[in-house]
């Protein structure tokens, strides 16, 4: 774990924990998936410089509804919201991304003690956290480069112990993982975050809800063909950092609901018969044949609920828009 010192500015600059998977750990989750009968890569490598970019235009898109209404809820509760969470907070935001909904946080919090993002994408991360630093200079800012799946050691605030740690999970990332691992991950962080300060954590977390197919198709396959580009930007990805020669013109997007899994899911089709090479490697396609990149799961907020329950929480709160379409939750740890 190596700690950069970042002082551009005048005053106390973000802390950096560089604890990034390692190259090798992304050339063997490659050729694992794509060596499986059923060809699959993992969505977290989506979110390199290139495809963290990509995914803040798929935010502004007409189609993709759950960051403009997650925003919404953010905007219209956030004082009953930070109320739930109190004063003095270390808040630790997984996948931090751009940092725009935590600032909406962050504006109605009383006195918190400190931030902590933590992404995958280091560039992307570290610029966000250097402007949100600049922007509230009485704020402790810390950035962990990590993938948050793993066991991520938390750096108390060095001006004391909080009042509580309350995690800050937006965008319903959660849904890409599959609803046993879901609550395995769940109850993991439950861990670190009620040993966060005096008086026991929580979790303020994004939960997309089921809907009309129609809508959800759209979120994930929109008109402009965003979303398409940041998923062939996967193999993209591996033609720049494992050697390989994927045609990217050689494979569409697809995005599809499951209506049995209850999830959404995006696949990379092949559009002919070809072999590939990744590395010293070769895999060979047949037309039709599919790359399965990502699943997004949708719940009902009951069902959520009874989730975080079995993890060991406590379901507090919930927010929702009045379409109904998003949810954040306060989960006390």
């Amino acid at each position: 774990m190596a700690l950069l010192d970042l002082t551009r500015f005048g005053r106390a600059a973000p802390r950096f924990l560089d604890m990034a998977p390692a190259q090798a750990d992304f050339a063997r989750a490659v050729i694992d998936g794509l060596s499986r009968p059923e060809k699959q890569l993992p969505c977290a490598f989506f979110y390199d410089s290139i495809g963290s970019a990509l995914f803040d235009k798929i935010c502004d898109t007409p189609e993709y509804y759950p960051t403009r209404t997650e925003i919404s809820i953010l905007r219209d509760d956030g004082e009953a919201i930070a109320q739930r969470l109190g004063r003095a907070v270390q808040l630790v935001e997984l996948g931090s991304g751009s940092s725009l909904k935590v600032r909406l946080l962050l504006n109605q919090l009383e006195a918190p003690m400190g931030y902590v993002g933590l992404d995958i994408s280091r560039d992307h991360l570290r610029m966000a956290c250097e402007r949100l630093a600049a922007d509230y200079p009485t704020l402790e800012v810390t950035a962990i480069c990590a993938d948050y799946h793993d066991e991520v050691p938390i750096p108390p605030p060095r001006d004391g112990m909080p009042r509580r740690r309350v995690g800050f999970f937006p965008g319903s990332t959660l849904g890409n993982l599959t609803p046993p691992h879901a609550e395995a991950f769940l109850a993991r962080w439950r861990h670190v975050l009620r040993f966060g300060g005096t008086e026991g954590g929580g979790m303020l977390i994004g939960i997309d809800l089921r809907k009309d197919p129609a809508i959800l198709e759209a979120a994930y396959d929109d008109a402009a063909g965003i979303t398409a580009t940041f998923n062939l930007n996967l193999l993209a990805r591996i033609n720049r950092e494992l050697d390989g020669n994927f045609n990217l013109a050689a494979f569409r997007h697809l995005a599809l609901w499951d209506a049995d899994r209850g999830c959404m899911s995006m696949y990379l089709v092949s559009r002919l018969n070809q072999i590939v090479r990744v590395a010293d490697q070769r895999f060979a396609f047949l037309e039709g044949e599919a790359i399965h990149t990502e699943d997004s799961f949708k719940y009902t907020i009951e069902g959520f609920q009874a989730m975080a329950r079995r993890a060991g929480y406590t379901p507090a709160a919930v927010w929702t828009d009045p379409d109904g379409l998003f949810s954040l939750h306060w989960l006390e740890a």
